[in-house]
């Protein structure tokens, strides 16, 4: 059995403007996005902490790090997802998140989960 198969942990990402919590005129945009976290390894993994690079239109970058997702640190079994809401405020129209959680398995390995890069976008900038 391959390591990488063993320890395999997917992120998607679902992003959604905020209107009503922004205010474009002051430079705040804010955006929610929902993460799905699918364990298709074959042994359960608990999210312990999180990194993510949030970079804004002017290449402006935040970087937060901190333990967990929402107050939580889920312990993922092998075919299941957790999945949560968070959000996002950047001081342009159009962003990029991207990261990593770590993670620890249930035999005591400690592995990084990459997050994919995906856009923060007001309606009708991008295509």
């Amino acid at each position: 059995m391959s390591p990488t198969s063993k320890y395999d942990i997917s992120v998607s990402a679902q992003t959604r403007y905020l209107a009503d919590q922004s205010d474009e005129e002051a430079g705040r945009y804010v955006f929610a996005y929902t993460i799905t976290i699918r364990n298709s390894g074959d042994v359960a993994a608990q999210l312990v902490s999180r990194h993510w690079i949030i970079t804004d239109g002017q290449n402006q970058v935040q970087e937060v790090r901190g333990l967990g997702v929402v107050g939580e640190q889920p312990r993922i079994k092998p075919g299941e997802a957790f999945e949560y809401t968070s959000g996002a405020a950047i001081a342009t129209p159009v962003g990029t998140m991207r990261g990593a959680y770590q993670m620890v398995a249930e035999d005591g390995t400690q592995f990084d989960a990459p997050i994919p890069e995906f856009t923060l976008s007001i309606p009708r900038v991008l295509h």
